[in-house]
């Protein structure tokens, strides 16, 4: 068995090739090179793209630039929801590497949210790590850390420094050995083909009689169509960070070690490729 730290290391270092272009209908002074880029699954695509966007910029008249958003296959992707969360809902199951449309006009007010300044992506990537710590430790944890601690999360994600980071987080993922587990497990489960945008319950690690509870456990819970049997097939992917984990697997395992830098397990459930 891999030592856990290899785990989080491997969740850290996760990344997808992708391939930006520009949208055809913006108006360049000449042709847009696409533009290729190794993405950080843990990261934000507005954290990462500084490139993307001045690379555009440069075949651009000033006046034609608005705010940059995202877009796969028609559908606009929405920044403060994690890389490798977007990529597993929306396009798991398709050839690398992954089509991104860039487009600085008609930003779609209905769908995103406006990321003005980093320190936009910085208030929305604080105010999850406090909600999974209110759901696992009822905000101890957080409010006996220093600011500075806060700013060190936030720096560690920013720069990429996967040390930096979990010197902190680890605080974030401890609890009192005689618990056996968090209070409650931070999760939030994503399905492609419903308009509601995430299921978010309260559900405890560990059952009434003392055993682990199992990421099966939680789908029947909480999303039952999930772990439903058609024919003696599953019909439904049930993917985090890129992987099928098993049923089986204890949820307390998965919150400490497959959760986002958010502190969240971000599941994804998408439907069984049928080829």
């Amino acid at each position: 068995m891999t030592d856990d730290k290899d785990v989080l290391r491997d969740v850290w270092f996760g990344r997808i090739p992708t391939c930006f272009t520009l949208y055809q209908d913006e108006i360049t002074e000449r042709e847009a090179e696409p533009y290729y880029l190794l993405l950080p699954r843990i990261s934000y695509l507005t954290l990462v793209t500084d490139k993307v966007k001045k690379h555009f910029q440069k075949v651009m008249r000033q006046e034609e630039v608005n705010e940059i958003w995202f877009e796969y296959e028609g559908t606009p992707l929405k920044w403060h929801y994690p890389i490798g969360l977007l990529f597993d809902l929306h396009a798991s199951n398709t050839a690398l590497p992954w089509s991104i449309t860039v487009h600085f006009k008609n930003f779609p007010e209905k769908d995103l949210l406006h990321c003005h300044s980093k320190d936009v992506i910085e208030a929305h990537f604080m105010a999850s790590i406090k909600e999974a710590d209110a759901l696992k430790h009822k905000s101890q944890v957080i409010n006996e850390m220093q600011k500075k601690d806060h700013k060190q999360l936030w720096m560690g994600l920013q720069n990429d420094k996967f040390e930096q980071f979990w010197a902190i987080n680890r605080k974030l993922m401890e609890y009192p050995t005689e618990d056996s587990g968090f209070r409650y497990i931070p999760f939030r489960i994503y399905q492609a083909t419903t308009e509601r945008p995430f299921i978010q319950k309260l559900f405890r690690p560990i059952a009434s009689g003392g055993q682990m509870h199992t990421l099966g456990d939680l789908l029947k819970d909480v999303c039952p169509s999930a772990v439903d049997h058609e024919d003696g097939e599953q019909k439904t992917q049930v993917m985090i960070h890129g992987i099928e984990p098993m049923l089986e697997t204890p949820i307390q395992w998965l919150s400490e070690h497959m959760s986002y830098p958010d502190n969240f397990l971000h599941i994804s459930i998408i439907p069984r490729p049928t080829d």
